[in-house]
């Protein structure tokens, strides 16, 4: 249904998926490598800080034929291999610092503590986002001051900045918590990391703005590292705002949607933050697509139209809790899943199209040969045979046509608007009306010329060839001269095998006796054919016609100068 890089659980998913129109993203591993290298270090003592940091971590580091392997997040991946390049191995300083208890990292608090037992007591070890570390440290103002600056200066090179702090104390407090632990500490440093941008995404950006779709980064990095990547993926454009989530604690939700349009960038945000800013895009009619990966993300992915979980570094519950699983975890996987939706949608589009046209015309065929006061120009068993053959086969193919070029150029479909819009009724009942008059035109010849069963067969074979041509229509509301003809190789193989069977069961004696047929002529064919090609430069007239009055809309008076030559 999608690409191998993309799972869709539901059905629904395919048509919304063709019709977003916001994408909001996390920025870390879907439009970043996540592959974390530290890159500067602002301490003075660097190599304690890092030390430090290592310590702090959840990686693991194993040995395998005699060398270092290390497993685990990528943030902290970084930190212990920075270690490793200096000396300081996380195994070995646990040895003479032992790890005896920790409060773990959580999107509230944006940090994390490890407690470690030294000869004289107890070590605390805190690392994580600086504005929350330098609010636990014992610091003036001025050394507050400088810390921040340094902060803000790295994450304007678009790095991910964290920062690290400790104490040591004689006891441990009776209860272990962040009140009774991550308070008073030491700060240490800030370390900062590069993670690249993956391949693709900024084309990936771009291509969302040619099909009407606003691609928004959602992040728990500090506002000036979002900001900086954002605007080297072009996502945040010269009149687009930023903002965090304390930022956005203070904004109403009544304000937040009218004013949800000026913002792509949310940084420092909770998984609660996540729900608000989708709800508040959908106040304004928007089809919103939202990525996560944690636990606390599952209702931001319920909520949002089509909730897309990351299958490699997602839990549990947000694949579960997610229309569409992401199995590479990459942006550009997201937008290709957007074209496949997208080419689904039409294809199905088109093959209603299709058989619904083709069904009345054998409607109108038959009562207009009734109400002209024909006899039946078609028999039951024939009527059979075509809804059989030269129905169900194109339609089949119909359904695997490739994506057409401009699809990522279009405007998102809106999700209230039924498959029959934009003028399809109108389209379908025509172009019925065209292959069951077509129809009768070749009965009334064979029936006048010749006889009932040379106008009954030469109708057989027209109505049967009329549909097959008529598939080549339903391809693209363009020219089929300009986006040609030989691309669905299933379509033109179902050409190729229902032209065949249409004329062997005329032309063998046994199948033409069960179908009540008679043997052509020369002449006859030709008639046939010729009728039977007919839709081509008709429906060619019409989507002239239609170009000609879009660019009128676009371009006034063309219309009119076109009439003129």
């Amino acid at each position: 249904m999608a690409k191998k890089n993309t799972i869709i659980r539901k059905l629904p998913a395919v048509e919304t998926l063709g019709s977003s129109s916001v994408i909001c993203s996390d920025k870390t591993g879907t439009l970043t490598q996540n592959k974390m290298k530290v890159v500067d270090i602002e301490s003075v003592n660097p190599d304690f800080a890092i030390e430090l940091a290592a310590m702090c971590t959840d990686c693991d580091i194993t040995y395998k034929n005699g060398e270092i392997h290390t497993t685990g997040e990528p943030t902290e991946l970084a930190l212990v291999n920075e270690a490793l390049k200096r000396g300081k191995n996380k195994n070995e300083l646990y040895k003479y610092e032992p790890r005896i208890g920790d409060i773990p990292f959580d999107s509230n608090r944006k940090m994390m503590t490890t407690i470690h037992k030294i000869s004289n007591g107890y070590r605390i070890i805190t690392k994580g986002a600086p504005e929350v570390i330098i609010s636990a440290c014992k610091i003036s103002l001025s050394e507050k001051s400088i810390i921040q600056q340094k902060n803000l200066s790295m994450a304007k090179k678009a790095l991910r900045v964290i920062a690290v702090a400790y104490k040591d104390i004689n006891s441990l407090p009776k209860v272990i918590n962040t009140q009774s632990i991550e308070k008073e500490l030491n700060f240490v440093g800030l370390i900062g990391m590069i993670d690249p941008p993956r391949e693709g995404v900024k084309e990936a950006v771009k291509t969302c703005k040619k099909a009407g779709i606003k691609t928004v980064m959602i992040t728990g990095d500090h506002i000036a590292t979002a900001t900086a990547i954002a605007k080297e993926l072009n996502i945040l454009g010269a009149d687009d705002k930023a903002i965090t989530g304390q930022e956005l604690d203070n904004i109403p939700q009544s304000k937040l949607e009218k004013e949800i349009k000026n913002y792509s960038v949310f940084a420092r945000v909770t998984p609660e933050h996540k729900v608000r800013i989708v709800k508040a895009w959908q106040k304004t009619g928007a089809v919103v697509a939202m990525t996560g990966d944690g636990v606390n993300d599952s209702p931001a992915l319920k909520m949002a139209d089509i909730g897309i979980a990351m299958g490699k570094n997602g839990t549990d519950v947000a694949k579960n809790a997610a229309d569409m699983i992401l199995t590479d975890d990459n942006f550009v996987t997201i937008v290709e899943a957007v074209k496949q939706g997208r080419t689904i949608y039409d294809n199905i589009r088109k093959a209603v199209h299709f058989l619904i046209a083709t069904n009345i015309g054998e409607i109108v065929t038959i009562f207009m040969g009734l109400v002209l006061g024909m006899k039946s120009p078609l028999l039951a068993i024939q009527l059979l045979w075509v809804n059989l053959v030269t129905d169900s086969l194109p339609a089949i193919a119909i359904g695997l046509e490739r994506p057409e070029k401009d699809i990522m150029n279009r405007k998102p479909e809106s999700s209230k608007r039924g498959i029959f819009a934009n003028g399809l009724w109108n389209k379908i009942i025509v172009e019925g009306i065209m292959i069951g008059m077509l129809t009768l035109v070749a009965f009334s010849i064979g029936n006048k010329f010749y006889n009932l069963e040379v106008g009954r067969t030469m109708a057989f074979v027209a109505i049967g060839l009329l549909e097959l041509v008529h598939s080549f229509n339903i391809k693209s509301e363009k020219s089929i001269f300009k986006v040609g003809i030989l691309e669905n190789k299933f379509l033109i193989g179902s050409f190729i095998l229902g032209f065949f069977v249409q004329t062997i069961v005329v032309i063998v004696p046994t199948f033409a006796e069960v179908f009540k047929l008679v043997p052509l002529n020369q002449t006859q064919w030709i008639i046939t054919l010729v009728i039977s090609f007919l839709p081509i430069p008709v429906v060619e007239l019409q989507k002239k016609v239609n170009e000609m009055k879009i660019q009128n809309i676009i371009y006034p008076n063309t219309l009119a100068k076109w009439k003129n030559v």
